[in-house]
């Protein structure tokens, strides 16, 4: 990979209209990446507080926000379940706004020993932290058929979860499944082909969900984020997943301290999907401190 980043921040713009940035107010973004969103943020005079659970997305960041001119900008390594804690080591008692990108970047996909995709043979790895003790091939080989299959049910929302479920019990009783390439041919096998998605598509995105414990993080995280907001500040949330989509809608929807600006989420344009085809299954919440 070259030193130029291959990541396209996905609703760049709608992101930066609706975070409504004043210069030199706080702007923490909690999944800081490859610093798509950070940048603009930085350009529109904003101070960034950024975090992320992998120390290559922070290297990257650092080296692209380094190159603003003026650009305030802190970066720490931390789950953005733990929020309020990175926070209270800057010293930051309220934000004027705060952004989630739920969805992995383009060099996360990329690297090949993270073992987030099929498209190369990798260890089934999918720990976005490798601080992290469980590995996608930990739960593949250690978990009983119907945890599997309750698994790919509940975050893969997969169809087949228990064919697939059966295979995988069978095949590791001869020997581990540890590729990346490894399972999602074995999935092949009980899932029939249909249309251009991967029939492995749904059983990795649930293993990865699993092994980073996404869900259960974003729940702490949002309550987090609307203590911190100072009025009128606003927290952006984009999930790719409906599972994720759910528990957005339903937090805002519920919390008194929050008044919703967008009652229905925004997604990309087609023209955005044709340049960047990761990006169709985005959508934006937007809601306001009261």
């Amino acid at each position: 990979m070259t030193g130029q980043s291959l990541h396209q921040p996905v609703l760049l713009q709608s992101i930066i209209d609706s975070l409504k940035i004043t210069p030199n107010e706080a702007y923490l973004d909690c999944t800081v990446g490859s610093a798509g969103h950070a940048v603009e943020i930085l350009k529109k005079g904003g101070k960034l507080f950024g975090l992320d659970v992998d120390p290559a997305a922070l290297k990257r960041a650092k080296v692209r926000l380094e190159k603003i001119p003026n650009a305030f900008f802190r970066l720490k390594k931390h789950n953005f379940s733990q929020l309020k804690t990175a926070a209270d080591h800057w010293g930051l008692t309220s934000v004027a706004g705060i952004l989630l990108d739920l969805g992995l970047s383009t060099e996360q996909l990329a690297d090949t020993a993270r073992g987030f995709t099929f498209q190369t043979d990798a260890p089934l790895d999918m720990r976005a932290d490798p601080d992290l003790k469980v590995t996608a091939s930990d739960l593949v080989n250690g978990l009983t058929k119907g945890e599997l299959n309750d698994l790919f049910k509940k975050y893969g929302q997969e169809q087949y979860s228990l064919a697939i479920a059966n295979g995988i019990a069978r095949a590791r009783r001869h020997q581990k499944i540890q590729s990346t390439l490894e399972l999602a041919q074995l999935v092949t096998r009980y899932k029939p082909k249909r249309g251009r998605i991967h029939p492995a598509t749904k059983v990795f995105q649930a293993l990865r969900m699993a092994v980073n414990d996404e869900l259960n993080h974003l729940k702490a995280c949002l309550p987090q984020a609307v203590k911190l907001l100072k009025p009128k500040g606003r927290l952006c949330v984009i999930s790719f997943h409906s599972l994720e989509d759910k528990i957005i809608k339903q937090y805002f929807k519920t919390n008194q301290h929050l008044k919703i600006i967008t009652n229905k989420p925004i997604i990309p344009t087609q023209e955005e999907i044709t340049k960047n085809p990761r990006s169709r299954s985005a959508k934006l919440r937007v809601a306001q401190k009261i």
